[in-house]
């Protein structure tokens, strides 16, 4: 048929089109416990004690010049004088002092409360969602 407009095909174009959504799934469940322990202990130290023993030694001698304290051993010697008026004026060691030092150890005991924490971790299920019913 001359003249005839040839008929036209129409093709339909198709696009497919994605879409991405994200959701929160819970997958399990942690369930974490402390429990708290006294425990008693017993603390040990040494410690050092230091005795002083005082004699007097009476020495009764003139002497020119005021005497230092001297160290014999554990000994501490300190002197002690005494200005005598006489005609004239002379120092009198009047006495020495014996100062004897000793340390003793002396173990110590006392008892002392401290707290240790436990904690336990366990893995529970997920809880269902109603949605997924």
């Amino acid at each position: 048929m001359p003249g005839e407009v040839p008929e036209e095909t129409v093709l339909p174009v198709v696009e497919e089109t994605l879409r991405l959504d994200k959701r929160v799934v819970e997958t399990g469940r942690v369930r974490v416990s402390l429990s708290t322990e006294v425990e008693e202990e017993v603390l040990r130290e040494t410690l050092r004690r230091r005795h002083a023993e005082v004699e007097r030694h009476p020495v009764g001698r003139e002497v020119s010049e005021m005497p230092r304290v001297r160290q014999e051993g554990n000994l501490l010697i300190i002197p002690v004088v005494e200005e005598v008026l006489v005609v004239e004026k002379r120092l009198v060691l009047k006495e020495e002092i014996h100062l004897r030092l000793t340390d003793e150890d002396v173990a110590v005991e006392q008892p002392a409360t401290r707290r240790v924490q436990h904690a336990v971790v366990e893995r529970v299920p997920p809880a269902s969602d109603p949605a997924d019913r």
